[in-house]
């Protein structure tokens, strides 16, 4: 088999990579907003929000437990947030 035709099976078998699903504020009180941070650490670094009707793009990169922080953005914003406040859109 040629080069080329090999490469195109391949490519065609391979799967697709995940595309980072939209989330939402859930849970948290009315006018509260979430904090990113820097690290998965709640004494990390805030580095920015989420306000209640952001759209967010994540949990794509969990961390090891997939249950307590996953990485989200917002905007420009690039973050760690606690998992338990996200619900998928």
């Amino acid at each position: 088999m040629r080069p080329l035709p090999l490469l195109a099976l391949l490519l065609l078998a391979a799967p697709a990579a995940a595309e980072p699903q939209s989330y939402r504020l859930d849970g948290l009180p009315r006018g509260e907003s979430l904090s990113i941070r820097a690290e998965p650490d709640p004494s990390a670094e805030v580095v920015g929000e989420i306000r209640a009707r952001a759209l967010v793009f994540g949990c794509t990169n969990d961390t090891p437990s997939r249950t307590t922080w996953c990485r989200v953005k917002v905007g420009p914003t690039l973050g760690w947030a606690r998992r338990r406040y996200l619900a998928p859109e």
